[in-house]
């Protein structure tokens, strides 16, 4: 009985009582900082050596890129649009409604052809009426030409009198003015006539219908429903290259300066040109100048606005024939390097220099062609030294 009430409160841990015991609870956190900064030391001392034991070497990348021979040459290489110097929105000169059009794009046409004919059924009554009047004057004219004849012999003779012959007279001019008004009503109604056709300015080509048979056509298309424009065409022998030069190059540039032109569309083939004009004005939102660069010559694949890329050329390549020059894959010759009796070159990966093996070509400069192991567009490590091996730690400046 007496182990059954016993007081066994006495054997419990008083665990609230520790944790309230500053003593104790400072000491426990002392303890705990010690540990963690033991262990940051370490995790700093570890780090810190692999550091000091294996530096990242840093390494600056350049772009495998298509280059002609010719670019060698280079002065300055810029970018801008074919344009053609002479084309033309053609509208008519005349309002009404579209009753013939002969061509589409893509079609070439000659100076004063006629192209579309707008509705010409009034200025034909107009025509007619002009004609018509023009006739009774002309026969008026003859009536009153043989009174004024015949006045004059009556007043010789004592038959008529003075005032009867002016009469005759004025009656005869009258006419004779009445003649000229309706040669030019006459004249105006065919100029009319005339207007009703919309002729090509020049010899061009069709680039885009801007109307359709039907619509009302307008000389500055003034109505909501009108259209001004019926083609717009251009001359493709007027073709240049229109080219933003920036403002610190452009002494750089001179007129009839050789240069390469390449289109984005192919970009296999190179154009001869020349500096045919440099604008002699600057674009403030740019910091351009426009140079207008001619083709020596060209085939019927340059259209216009397409987009180019012109190499401005030294003097020194004035005797190569830029038609035949093809690019090539190439890559700074300071890039490659001898391994073991191979060429190779080094991408990065991971912030590691990875070894790709090449073939290499000729040089062009300070480039060399890649024959095989890269792509257009790769980078590569564009310095490479004894430092730079395979799988070694580097990083970009």
């Amino acid at each position: 009985m007496e182990t059954k009430n016993a007081d066994l409160s006495s054997l419990k841990i008083d665990r609230d009582n520790k944790l309230k015991n500053p003593e104790q609870r400072g000491k426990m956190l002392k303890m705990i900082g010690a540990i963690a900064g033991i262990i940051i030391l370490i995790l700093i001392i570890y780090f810190g050596w692999k550091s000091f034991a294996n530096p990242a070497i840093e390494v600056k990348l350049t772009s495998v890129t298509l280059q002609s021979p010719a670019q060698t040459n280079a002065v300055l290489t810029a970018s801008g649009y074919v344009v053609a110097q002479r084309k033309a929105a053609v509208a008519s000169k005349g309002t009404g409604r579209l009753v013939y059009l002969g061509v589409v794009e893509g079609d070439r046409v000659q100076k004063d052809q006629v192209i579309a004919r707008i509705d010409d059924s009034d200025i034909k009554a107009q025509l007619e009426q002009a004609k018509a009047n023009l006739k009774l004057y002309q026969a008026d004219l003859t009536d009153a030409e043989n009174s004024y004849k015949r006045y004059q012999s009556l007043l010789k003779s004592g038959s008529a009198s003075q005032m009867e012959l002016d009469a005759a007279q004025s009656r005869y001019n009258r006419v004779l003015a009445s003649i000229d008004v309706a040669k030019a009503i006459l004249l105006g109604a065919e100029v009319a006539m005339e207007n009703t056709l919309i002729r090509a300015p020049f010899n061009g080509t069709v680039l885009t219908k801007n109307a359709d048979v039907g619509e009302v056509v307008a000389p500055l298309g003034a109505g909501v429903n009108s259209k001004a424009a019926v083609v717009l065409m251009a001359d493709m022998t007027s073709l240049q290259a229109e080219i933003d030069v920036s403002e610190s190059n452009i002494e750089k540039i001179n007129i009839n300066q050789d240069c390469e032109i390449r289109l984005d569309a192919y970009s296999d083939k190179a154009y001869p040109g020349y500096v045919a004009k440099i604008v002699p004005t600057a674009d403030r939102s740019k910091a351009t100048v426009m140079v207008k660069v001619g083709f020596k010559n060209y085939d019927q694949r340059v259209l216009p606005e397409m987009s180019a890329k012109v190499i401005f050329l030294n003097e020194s390549s004035k005797s190569r024939n830029i038609e035949e020059t093809k690019q090539f894959l190439v890559v700074p010759i300071s890039s490659v390097v001898n391994r073991n009796n191979t060429k190779v070159v080094y991408i990065v990966r991971d912030e590691r220099a990875v070894e790709v093996p090449v073939t290499t070509g000729k040089e062009l400069g300070s480039y060399i062609e890649m024959k095989s192991g890269l792509m257009n567009g790769d980078k590569v490590i564009e310095t490479v030294d004894d430092k730079i091996m395979d799988g070694v730690k580097v990083k970009l400046k």
